[in-house]
């Protein structure tokens, strides 16, 4: 399907591409090396797909933005590595000890393989109850139960169950590229805004502008004159991990066990950022590869109003979310550094068939 540009407009705007060495898709599916794409606003419709999506990959297609992550940009990204320091981004494999949204808690058994020679041990685990890749087949567009690139829940269960949207694409690709920190918890704190982020406190786009400010990033896309290139993995710490290890396990246990149900009596309650149009065309408009955080939603929960940014992130554009991430070396190491960019590496679990997986990654700077 192509643009619908007029024969004028559209020779006007390759004259002008030409000579500013910009390459635009001009037709589907796109082409992931193009440096310059459409805003949320200019998004060209797909015959089938939801209003606002970004199908634009392929009708097979089960990576998203991942296409993005390019060996150029991953080259492009290598050169974030400074000093070679490694941080890992995981939280152990039983925190929290109580996982939120009634999830199954983590269990961990070793057995005697050989009369005390030779040892193995067994994981039982919920990919949703710690450090985390949300992939495709896990937030539907809610309303009409689409998930990205038109699959159905009976894609993934049931006697018609198929491959599409598998985490294992996007295992099997990898994720390597250039992350970029946003430290909305210090910098809340420096403005002397207080939250508890195991309540409903929302981030502003308004807010994550001005932390990017005091950081010396602007956070505003690279076409639009800012720092965030096509394909950059988003961070943002909120708060959570640090909050976490500061509760005891009771006040941890209480947060995670509050009822989780649908309106606006829901007891799960999480900071994150705020579900609104600005927000909405921030976070598409930077092409981010991934975005995540610390915060067990990415996102303020529950969503108060009419829609939450799962479905335009996971279902309508195909970017996996990280949540429960752990920043806080990483964020420390960057304070100190006054850098807030660096390299990141992510290897998904390869389990075919698969709705998430551990994010098992690695900041490098």
């Amino acid at each position: 399907m192509s643009f619908p540009l007029t024969a004028a407009s559209n020779r006007l705007s390759q004259v002008k591409d030409s000579l500013t060495f910009t390459k635009r898709p001009t037709s589907i599916p796109w082409d992931p090396d193009c440096n310059a794409f459409p805003t949320r606003k200019e998004l060209p419709r797909v015959e089938g797909a939801l209003d606002g999506s970004a199908w634009v990959w392929g009708e097979n297609d089960s990576l998203g933005r991942i296409n993005l992550l390019t060996p150029t940009r991953t080259k492009a990204a290598a050169a974030e590595i400074k000093i070679g320091e490694t941080i890992s981004l995981n939280l152990p494999l039983d925190v929290p000890k109580v996982p939120g949204f009634n999830r199954q808690i983590f269990e961990h058994k070793i057995t005697d393989f050989a009369g005390g020679a030779v040892f193995d041990d067994l994981y039982t685990m919920n990919t949703q109850s710690g450090t985390q890749w949300d992939g495709f087949r896990h937030f539907s567009h809610l309303s009409t139960g689409t998930f990205y690139n038109g699959v159905k829940a009976a894609d993934i269960v049931g006697p018609k169950a198929n491959l599409r949207n598998s985490v294992h694409y996007i295992s099997d690709h990898g994720i390597t590229g250039r992350g970029i920190l946003l430290d909305y918890r210090t910098y809340a704190k420096s403005q002397g805004t207080e939250y508890d982020p195991f309540t409903r406190h929302e981030i502003t786009y308004a807010e994550l502008v001005a932390c990017g400010k005091a950081q010396g990033i602007d956070i505003r896309p690279a076409a639009q004159g800012g720092d965030v290139q096509i394909g950059d993995m988003l961070f943002i710490r909120s708060g959570f991990v640090e909050k976490y290890y500061g509760a005891s396990q009771e006040e941890r246990e209480k947060a995670a066990r509050r009822e989780n149900k649908r309106g606006p009596d829901n007891e799960q309650r999480w900071a994150g950022l705020q579900q609104s149009e600005e927000m909405l065309d921030w976070l598409h408009d930077c092409y981010f590869a991934t975005v995540g955080g610390d915060a067990p939603a990415f996102e303020a929960y529950p969503a108060l109003g009419e829609f939450y940014l799962h479905e335009y992130l996971l279902a309508r554009w195909g970017v996996p979310i990280g949540e429960m991430v752990n920043l806080e070396m990483l964020s420390q190491r960057c304070r100190e550094l006054n850098r807030w960019t660096f390299f990141v590496a992510s290897a998904p679990a390869n389990c075919i068939g698969g709705v998430a997986s551990h994010v098992n990654g690695l900041a490098i700077l």
